[in-house]
């Protein structure tokens, strides 16, 4: 629809409105002029606009009450026409104003606003603000004038209780835009008048007298709820140093003795204006001061990143245009940039950046060492308050603390090399980082968690590796911990690298109580110091390859000292067969008892407590994790530092300790991406050399190096069969070491061994066709039976056994001609034994060694030697020469650890003689039927009433462990060395009892599968048995002439075994 443009037309077209509304104020008039107003241009609604402002200025100039949709309806009506039109005159506007402010005004307190809805205030500050865009000119400046502040300081009261009280943030919002429009610096799209330096410089004046009240209120609207939500909070912060940075700015203030003069004549007027002397200037700053570190430490750590990137907004602008005026707060602004620079937005960090950016640039052209010099005593100031900060302040605000500090070491860049030059500068930094990053050592399974095999957990590729946790006793944020490690890495990339190794080597050595610190810092230092893992503004080289070498050499040599290497991380229990028997030259001795070590010299400490090996561990862990950080530092350059480094790490890569071995094995992987090897197998096979003459040499001095088996071990978990022909003349040392030493080294030892034939197994598996399990003759067959086939091989046999026949198998091996020797060297020696591969003799070196150690008192090490003879069998299976008489050797010490031992050890010792099954089941056969079955079957059965009497307590004992121990490998026995007849009875019988219900469950379990192992040897023997004990059917005969069949378990009612006996046959069928 098209709008009326002629003046003349639309005149006549809203006189009739604006007459009825004069005459009768109701809703439905103001309405009706409302909607006339819309159909009229703007140019045609300009001519006409103080004739159609008058009617609806008259609604709200009557006396009298109205009601609030007829106000709301009048402001609508005002707002757009001052949204069309501009206002040309100064009366106009004064008087707009002012009636658009008593409508917010409370009739009885003049000062506060009405109790009205959020809807009419709404409409209202949108009328001020479309009138305040209106003012055409220059004739806005009037409203600053010192006769228009007692009406100008109504309004930003009202405004400023609206923002600070209303509950809607919508009315908040538009409040907070007001003010902002009334500061003339309103940011919005539409065009604003220009100020000049002489406007600026009235306005300024005329805020002067109002800044304490809008600072204060503002101040506590942004510190307010967090239900506000941020758009409020960023408006009034906005508000708040556009406000500050108006009458604070330094280029007002050296003007406005000049323009101040003439308010002397202005009566009691007069008196509402503020001279900006000096002494005003100091006491606001000092205010102001107060009131911005309130919002800085409310808002600096505001979730919305709208919130922190206005907070960079006014400290940007603060600091461009009241650097002089606002001294005291260049500190607290500076802190609020820097603790920006590693926000997590990109926006913010990018406007921070600038910021300081362009601050810094300003203070150095203009030869200013101010900036610099606040940074130093704000950074030495932090440091000093760090650690009561991090104990008294929460996760969220001490990751802003911290970000603070970086943020001041980024901002000075390299002049953090003059700044550590001060004494007390390094001293306190340094002092700060040793007590934030003090560890929480305080966790028993630090210590508790070990490993049986040593090297089972290192089986993982380098990209399933994570670095252990650590816990910190003042925080828990695991990006606080990220935080501190960029402070180090900036302190070693920017600072004096030998500075800075020199002084945390010297707190390193001082005490123990800040090694742990101490390594890290160190770690992260040599890391910044080659630029690994940092993104600085400023270009700056890392230091030179020599000097970070050389700086790397004496660390790793104080790491991998006697006292920070080899620290006690064993409790009594797990080291008094290892550890015992070392002298005071090891830092940790424990002994076994008075009689075992009369003879040895006194140890050099007593037995550590739990927190003091648990700190002993992360020593050894950070020191492991250091050197892997040196190697990424170094690149290939650590090759050269490989023969002094490699062993050690190797060292505690077998250690017992999960946590160190872990660790070690880590920093193998960050030294095998860093030297260029593309595993640990090409890492150690490529320095195997040195690494074996070390060992080597070490293994005749073992009570000045008790570890180098632990090296040896690693070498042969992470190597192939091509280290097999360099370890020869090594594991013959071993042996005769052993040999030498079997009470002393027996445990050490026996762990190498036990790695050496576990990576034979490894690098020579089973070759297919070799002897391996078949399954029993009286296994079930998956074809169906034929009745006449099974019926003609029965009379065949049958005639056979009484002579009637001959057997064909043994006339075919008469008529077979005898073998003839195909070459002549058989002729020439037939008796002479082929050579036995390496790994052949190797493992029945070791099976010889470990036989008399299966009695050894040590259960740890019988469980070790069990393991290791099972290994041995697997090597050897191919060699039955060798193996038969190695296990006629060790079966009467076998024998024991299945009758007459811990129930680990029988349960190890039933595994063992299963695998013996599968590679000379004919040889033990007899032996485990005459021997070992007799008193397993027995102990069973004198233990089975006993445990169907018994409590949950039971469980607990020792004889329950025992009964299932035997359990848990009967089956699997005698499976593999298919027993049958009278020996699948005894066990059959012996197992019955178990399947009571009375029994534990996990007994009943363990019986199941016992009698799931016998159905695949016998499974018509078994079926027959569970049916003489409960059959839970009767078998009519298909025929007449057939007998009945009958079963002792017929009829029987339901009993304690009918419920596994059903499982069981529901299995066979």
């Amino acid at each position: 629809m098209s709008q009326i443009d002629n003046a003349k037309v639309a005149f006549a077209f809203l006189r009739p409105a604006c007459v009825l509304l004069t005459r009768e104020q109701s809703i439905q008039n103001v309405q009706q002029l409302n909607a006339q107003l819309r159909e009229v241009s703007d140019l045609a609604l300009q001519q006409l606009q103080e004739y159609v402002l008058f009617p609806l200025r008259f609604v709200l100039k009557t006396p009298g009450s109205k009601r609030e949709n007829l106000i709301q309806a009048v402001v609508e009506g005002i707002e757009y026409v001052l949204s069309n039109t501009c206002v040309h005159s100064w009366d106009l506007l004064q008087e707009l104003f002012s009636e658009l402010c008593l409508c917010l005004s409370s009739p009885g307190k003049p000062g506060k606003p009405a109790s009205v809805s959020e809807d009419l205030k709404a409409a209202v500050i949108q009328s001020l603000d479309a009138l305040l865009h209106a003012a055409y000119g220059d004739i806005a400046l009037q409203l600053y004038k010192p006769v228009m502040l007692p009406g100008l300081g109504a309004a930003i009261s009202l405004l400023l209780a609206l923002a600070e009280e209303e509950k809607s943030r919508k009315v908040q919002a538009a409040a907070l835009k007001c003010l902002l429009i009334l500061l003339l610096q309103c940011d919005c799209k539409e065009p604003h008048l220009w100020v000049g330096q002489e406007e600026s410089c009235a306005l300024a004046t005329a805020f002067a007298c109002f800044l304490p009240g809008i600072t204060q209120v503002l101040t506590r609207v942004i510190t307010g709820d967090m239900k506000q939500g941020h758009a409020v909070t960023v408006k009034a912060i906005k508000v708040w140093y556009r406000t500050v940075g108006l009458v604070m700015a330094d280029e007002q203030l050296s003007n406005a003795d000049s323009s101040e003069a003439s308010a002397a004549d202005l009566g009691k007027v007069g008196e509402l204006l503020v001279k900006r002397t000096q002494t005003w200037v100091k006491e606001t700053s000092e205010k102001v001061a107060i009131l911005l570190k309130r919002i800085t430490s409310c808002v600096s750590v505001h979730q919305h990143w709208k919130v922190r990137l206005e907070m960079v907004n006014l400290s940007e602008n603060l600091l461009s245009t009241c650097q002089k005026s606002l001294k005291q707060c260049i500190s607290n602004l500076l802190e609020v940039l820097v603790g920006k620079l590693n926000d997590e937005n990109s926006a913010v960090r990018d406007k921070c950046s600038a910021a300081l950016e362009a601050i810094a640039l300003r203070n150095q052209t203009g030869d200013n060492h101010t900036f610099n010099d606040i940074l130093s005593e704000n950074l030495h100031s932090l440091a000093t308050s760090l650690p009561r900060l991090m104990r008294i302040s929460d996760d969220q605000h001490k990751l802003f603390i911290l970000n603070v500090f970086l943020g001041y070491l980024k901002v000075l860049g390299p002049k953090v090399a003059m700044v550590l030059n001060s004494a007390a500068h390094l001293q306190r930094i340094s002092k700060a980082l040793m007590q934030v990053l003090e560890l929480d050592i305080t966790d028993v399974r630090i210590v508790e968690e070990r490993s049986s095999s040593s090297l089972e957990h290192t089986g993982l590729g380098p990209h399933e590796l994570y670095t252990q946790k650590k816990h910190f006793v003042y925080f828990t944020d695991a990006n606080i911990f990220s935080s501190l490690q960029q402070i180090c890495r900036f302190l070693g990339y920017y600072g004096n690298l030998y500075l800075l190794v020199d002084h945390f080597m010297d707190l390193y050595r001082e005490s123990s109580v800040y090694r742990k610190q101490c390594a890290l810092v160190l770690n992260e230092i040599i890391s910044g110091a080659a630029g690994v893992g940092l993104v600085a503004k400023h270009k700056y080289g890392p230091v030179s390859k020599d000097d970070l070498k050389a700086a790397v050499m004496s660390i790793i040599e104080e790491y991998t000292s006697l006292n920070n290497w080899h620290l006690p991380t064993n409790s009594v229990e797990s080291d008094r067969d290892e550890d015992s028997h070392f002298s005071h030259l090891r830092i940790l001795s424990i002994t076994n008892s008075v009689q075992e070590n009369h003879n040895q010299l006194l140890p050099a400490k007593k037995s550590s407590t739990v927190h003091q090996m648990n700190s002993n561990i992360w020593q050894i862990c950070i020191q492991l994790e250091g050197i892997g950080c040196f190697a990424v530092a170094l690149g290939v350059d650590f090759r050269l530092l490989l023969m002094t480094t490699l062993y050690p790490v190797l060292e505690k890569a077998g250690d017992e300790t999960l946590l160190i071995s872990h660790s070690a094995l880590c920093s193998l992987w960050d030294i095998c991406r860093a030297c260029g090897y593309s595993s640990l197998k090409e890492l150690i096979n490529m320095n195997s050399d040195y690494l074996l003459n070390d060992i080597s040499l070490n293994l005749q001095r073992l009570s000045l190096h008790p570890h180098a088996p632990r090296v040896l071990a690693v070498m042969f978990y992470h190597s192939d069969a091509s280290l097999l022909p360099l370890v020869g003349d090594v594991v013959q040392d071993v042996l005769t070491a052993l040999d030498l030493s079997y009470d002393e080294r027996a445990p050490v030892f026996c762990a190498v061994l036990h790695s050496l034939v576990k990576a034979l197994v490894r690098w020579f598996p089973a070759k297919l066709g070799e002897k391996k399990y078949s399954a029993p003759t009286g296994a079930r067959c998956e074809d169906p039976l034929d009745v006449r086939q099974f019926l003609l091989d029965y009379h065949k046999l049958r005639c056979q056994a009484e002579g009637l026949l001959e057997d064909e198998g043994d006339t075919g091996d008469i008529e077979k001609p005898s073998t003839v020797p195909d070459s002549d060297e058989d002729l020439e020696d037939p008796d002479k034994k082929p050579e036995l591969p390496s790994h052949i003799t190797m493992a029945k070196d070791v099976l010889e060694r470990c036989i008399h150690l299966l009695s050894d008192p040590s259960l740890h090490l019988r469980l070790k030697v069990l393991d290791v003879l099972e290994l041995c069998v697997c090597v050897l299976q191919s060699h039955e020469d060798v193996l038969l008489p190695l296990v006629h050797r060790c079966w009467p010490a076998l024998l024991q650890r299945l009758t007459n031992d811990d129930p680990l050890a029988v349960l190890w010792a039933i595994k063992v003689l299963c695998t013996l099954g599968e590679t000379c089941g004919d040889f033990l056969r007899k032996r485990v039927s005459q021997e070992v079955l007799p008193r397993l079957t027995g102990s069973l059965l004198k233990q089975a009433p006993l445990s169907a009497k018994a409590g949950p307590i039971y469980a607990h004992t020792l004889a329950f462990k025992l009964q299932l121990a035997v359990l848990e490998g009967l089956g699997t026995l005698c499976l593999r060395l298919d027993l049958a007849d009278s020996d699948l009875d005894l066990v059959s019988e012996a197992c019955l009892p178990y399947l009571s219900c009375r029994q534990p469950a996990r007994l009943q379990e363990a019986c199941l599968s016992v009698f799931r192992h016998l159905i695949k040897v016998d499974p018509d023997a078994v079926w027959f048995m569970l049916n003489e004990l409960y059959c839970p059917r009767s078998y009519e005969p298909p025929h007449s002439d057939l007998h009945a069949v009958r079963l002792a378990g017929m009829g029987r009612p339901k009993n304690e075994y009918t419920d596994n006996i059903l499982r069981l046959l529901a299995e066979i069928h």
